[in-house]
């Protein structure tokens, strides 16, 4: 079963089949480091899974608010007229807490702080902590990363 390890002290996401690296790529996680608590803007650490996957078809860049595709392109023209987004771009796996207490349920929900893997403008930096809680990547390897999960596939997110 593949299964994806996260470590946030390397920034580095890795694509795993039982102990065989079938993939690594760069991230970017939380810039208020790692944590729990709803409304914290850190990344959760723990075990997590795949919850669903979005964004089937959409082109490269494509805008979501919601997780909802908008119709628009990102670009650096829209990132200009709207400088107060925090842009959600290309897919979203939308990951979902598996321990209770620690990232599931209560005031920890990963799923219902919205915590996802998706994909970011290219002009930001990967490899340095930035995000407001979400796993970033590029979007073509976010592209890449899509066709080899399904929903169900296992997270961990380790320091």
């Amino acid at each position: 079963m593949k299964r994806l390890k996260i470590s946030l002290s390397r920034q580095q996401m890795y694509l795993l089949e039982r102990d065989e690296e079938l993939g690594s790529w760069p991230v970017s996680t939380a810039a208020n480091g790692p944590g729990e608590i709803n409304g914290s803007g850190c990344t959760p650490r723990g075990a997590h899974y795949i919850r669903a996957c979005i964004g089937t078809g959409e082109p490269e860049n494509a805008v979501f608010i919601g997780r909802r595709a908008t119709g628009e392109i990102y670009s650096p023209e829209l990132a200009k007229a709207h400088p107060e987004r925090d842009w959600i771009l290309t897919r979203i796996l939308w990951l979902c807490g598996r321990e209770p207490g620690i990232n599931r349920l209560g005031n920890c929900d990963s799923q219902r702080r919205y915590i996802y893997i998706h994909g970011t403008p290219d002009s930001e930096p990967m490899g340095i902590p930035r995000s407001h809680g979400c796993i970033r990547m590029r979007n073509r390897d976010l592209i890449e990363l899509f066709e080899l999960v399904s929903p169900g596939t296992p997270v961990d997110i380790h320091e």
